[in-house]
C-alpha cells in the first residue's frame, strides 16, 4: 500500500544550511512520487532574545556562510548584514512569521520562508526584528496590523512550541533534516546538498516498502 507517505522537512528560516539546501530541496519535491506528500516542520534554532550576538558567534556564523558557499555552488550571502544590522541569536520570531503566514493562507508558507531567507541572506535585513517580518508580510499581501497581532499571539507561539517538540521527538536536532513517515514509522533520509537524486532514491525505496 502506498498511501499515507509523507516527506517531513524540518527547518528554520534563519538556518544558513537550509538556505544553501533550498534549490536541491525544490528539485527533490518536484520529483517525488505522487503518493508522497511534503510537510514542513519548524525546528526553532534559537529562542527569543534581545541580547546582541557575541562577537565570537558572529565570526563563527560568517565562517559558516563562507563554508556553505564553498560546499554548495551558487549559494550567495550578503556579508553587509554583519555591518548594517544588529545581529541577535534569535530565530523564533522568523519561525512564528512562517506560522502566521501559513494561518492566513497555507499557500503563503513557502513564500514567507523564501522572503525571510532573501531578506536575511541577500538584502542584509534582520528577520529577528518584528518590523522586518511585518514588512515582508505586507509585501506578500497580508495586512501589517493583522499580521503583527498574529505574529505575537500566544497561539502562534504554542504552535511553534508544538512543532519544536515534534521535531525533537523525531531526533531532528540539526537543520535541515528529512524524515519519511509511513504510518507510525519514521525513517531518516541522509542529506545531499547538491544531488536530489541520491535522496530521491532513498525516499523511493522507503515509500515502496
Amino acid at each position: 500500500m502506498t498511501t499515507g507517505r509523507q516527506l517531513i522537512y524540518i527547518h528554520d528560516p534563519m538556518c544558513s544550511w537550509c538556505w544553501g539546501f533550498r534549490r536541491t530541496f525544490e528539485q527533490l519535491c518536484a520529483n517525488l512520487p505522487q503518493h508522497v506528500s511534503v510537510t514542513r516542520l519548524l525546528g526553532g534554532l534559537a529562542p527569543d532574545s534581545d541580547q546582541p550576538m557575541p562577537a565570537d558567534m558572529q565570526m563563527r556564523l560568517q565562517q559558516t556562510w563562507r563554508r556553505i558557499q564553498q560546499r554548495i555552488p551558487g549559494t550567495r550571502f550578503n556579508f553587509d548584514f554583519w555591518q548594517v544590522c544588529d545581529p541577535r541569536r534569535s530565530t523564533w520570531p522568523a519561525c512564528r512569521a512562517v506560522i502566521a503566514a501559513r494561518e492566513f493562507d497555507r499557500a503563503l508558507e513557502t513564500a514567507m520562508i523564501t522572503a525571510i531567507q532573501r531578506a536575511y541572506y541577500l538584502e542584509a535585513r534582520n528577520p529577528s526584528d518584528s518590523n522586518t517580518l511585518v514588512s515582508l508580510a505586507e509585501h506578500l499581501g497580508i495586512g501589517g496590523m493583522a499580521f503583527a497581532r498574529r505574529l505575537d499571539a500566544p497561539e502562534t507561539q504554542a504552535t511553534l512550541a508544538d512543532e519544536i517538540a515534534r521535531a525533537r521527538g523525531m531526533g531532528a536536532d540539526s537543520f535541515p533534516s528529512l524524515r519519511v513517515q509511513m504510518g507510525d514509522s519514521l525513517w531518516p533520509v541522509p542529506l545531499d546538498y547538491t544531488d536530489a537524486g541520491v535522496m530521491l532514491a532513498t525516499i523511493q525505496a522507503l515509500s515502496d516498502t
